[in-house]
């Protein structure tokens, strides 16, 4: 598709294509509510132009449930309580699953360091750090969908 150059992939994402799992929270790009993976890697999508991506493959929070299924990342998340709100959510997942992805069985200095561009205000952050070891476990067992 064609883009206006100055058009962020964020605005792209929700705005053009109506993916609005990605949430846009603090226009900084500290909180990490707009990461998206980005050939696998995770960006935050406030801070990329969406030419700048001409080529590559993005998955959102939109991409991980499949067939009605919950990603093992997700029912993590859900089973362990590693939400409240939720508006960080998409962020924490995504950054999850780049880690995971890369590092199936993560140590608690490699989930504090994968996680450490997401902001969350409403958790204390330890169920967080336990959907992550819990989505670990699961997708090593192949428990769940992945």
């Amino acid at each position: 598709m064609e883009v206006e150059p100055r058009l962020l992939l964020v605005d792209l994402l929700r705005e053009v294509l109506d993916l609005t799992g990605t949430h846009i929270g603090c226009d900084t790009s500290y909180c990490g509510a707009c990461t998206v993976l980005l050939n696998g890697r995770s960006v935050k999508s406030c801070t990329i132009f969406a030419v700048q991506t001409d080529g590559g493959e993005i998955h959102t929070v939109e991409g991980l449930a499949r067939e009605g299924n919950l990603h093992p990342v997700q029912q993590a998340f859900a089973e362990c309580h590693g939400l409240q709100c939720g508006y960080c959510t998409p962020g924490f997942l995504m950054s999850t699953c780049q880690l995971l992805a890369g590092n199936p069985n993560p140590g608690d200095a490699a989930i504090r360091r994968a996680l450490a561009g997401n902001t969350c205000r409403c958790t204390g952050y330890q169920n967080i750090f336990k959907a992550v070891r819990a989505a670990a476990a699961m997708m090593m067992s192949g428990d769940g969908r992945r």
